[in-house]
């Protein structure tokens, strides 16, 4: 059985206190779009997007990994981490910093198509991780077997709920294949998850490899958004 839980904000460390009071209203322009209108709105009055530049994050997804974190407590110090879909770094940053990693004997390592800015006490690669060579440059950087691997990947939106849906899957079901073939024993993995049904065969094979299966929506995932995540406990091969 998977379980829904839902996040508390009460001495969670990746909450900070009440967004009341917190709007801006946008000048309205012609030439703008309505839909950028919208997101520009949701940008200026976001408490996380404001305490992200505060508290110097590469992006708001930081607070998604600290309140599963959190919740979980499975980032702790000596493990080894990898990151799939890292850039632009937010959750680099929060994994070396709870793992304790530090320049020099890096305990986590990360991936994406784009370029990542150097990050302490982590390292970043170039490459698809679809490609077995970039999987085990990964795993020969950091040296053993990690014992969590995470993905916040999501592909591109088309605007088609279903096809964007499904596409994320794919892209859940590639880290889950890189985690069933390289995580520890008794290891963490956790990925961005999509609601829609396409999810179902992928859940079903983390049921069969690990001990626990949750779904989980951390407070820093917007409301109206379908994103979500899944966290699978106690790998056992």
């Amino acid at each position: 059985m998977i379980k829904m839980l839902k996040m508390n904000n009460k001495n969670n460390p990746g909450s900070f206190g009440s967004s009341r009071g917190l709007s801006q209203k946008i000048k309205k322009d012609k030439k703008r779009k309505s839909s950028s209108t919208r997101w520009i709105g949701r940008q200026l009055n976001d408490p996380y997007v404001l305490e992200t530049q505060k508290r110097g994050y590469k992006s708001r997804a930081a607070f998604k990994l600290l309140q599963i974190d959190e919740k979980y407590k499975f980032l702790a110090p000596g493990l080894s981490v990898v990151d799939l879909g890292c850039a632009p770094g937010g959750w680099l940053q929060i994994a070396s910093q709870k793992v304790s990693s530090i320049v020099g004997k890096e305990k986590v390592v990360g991936v994406d198509l784009l370029p990542t800015e150097d990050i302490p006490g982590s390292i970043s690669i170039i490459g698809d991780i679809s490609d077995r060579i970039i999987g085990e440059k990964l795993i020969q950087i950091i040296g053993t077997k990690p014992n969590i691997i995470m993905s916040d990947m999501a592909a591109n939106t088309t605007g088609h709920r279903q096809t964007d849906h499904i596409r994320t899957t794919f892209l859940l079901e590639t880290a889950l294949d890189f985690a069933i073939e390289n995580l520890k024993k008794n290891g963490v993995f956790l990925a961005k998850c999509f609601k829609g049904g396409a999810e179902i065969e992928a859940l079903s094979l983390m049921r069969k490899h690990f001990s626990k299966v949750n779904h989980i929506k951390p407070d820093a995932s917007r409301k109206e958004s379908v994103e979500g995540y899944v966290i699978a406990i106690g790998f056992k091969g």
